[in-house]
């Protein structure tokens, strides 16, 4: 099977550890993905909104609070709108968390990044992560 039969496309951010593991993740199953770096590329609603729906996830659940401007732009608050946050998210692209990975199996919000597998046809029998943390993925891991 090509990569052309299975895309994978990861929304992804170089400076997030998570977003590059998912990144390595993918490639150690052989797959090479389509990479959208969206802090260049940016978004729009129909783009997030689509995401967000098949995913199963509100604006408000997609939304990273850690290290953007949410707070300072009054998105964290209860009476906050789906709307306004995804106005915010097309205006301030650094507001939706990452890395978000779709394939004909899904879309997902890959936190932690090991919830990639579930979105591919194959994968390695274990992955090293940045960290040194091995994920292992056979289904009777002998120690």
């Amino acid at each position: 099977m090509s990569d052309a039969d299975f895309p994978v496309v990861i929304f992804h951010n170089p400076a997030c550890g998570t977003s590059r593991n998912v990144v390595e993740m993918v490639r150690s199953a052989g797959y090479e993905p389509k990479i959208v770096e969206y802090l260049q590329a940016g978004w729009t609603h129909d783009q997030l909104r689509e995401l967000a729906g098949e995913a199963g996830l509100t604006f408000r659940q997609l939304m990273r609070e850690k290290g953007t401007p949410a707070a300072e732009l009054g998105l964290l608050g209860d009476g906050v709108s789906e709307d306004a946050i995804l106005d915010a998210m097309v205006t301030t692209p650094v507001l939706v968390n990452r890395p978000l990975v779709v394939t004909s199996k899904g879309v997902k919000l890959c936190r932690p990044s090991e919830v990639v597998f579930d979105l591919l046809d194959r994968k390695p029998d274990s992955f090293t992560k940045e960290d040194g943390e091995v994920v292992s993925l056979t289904a009777n891991p002998q120690d």
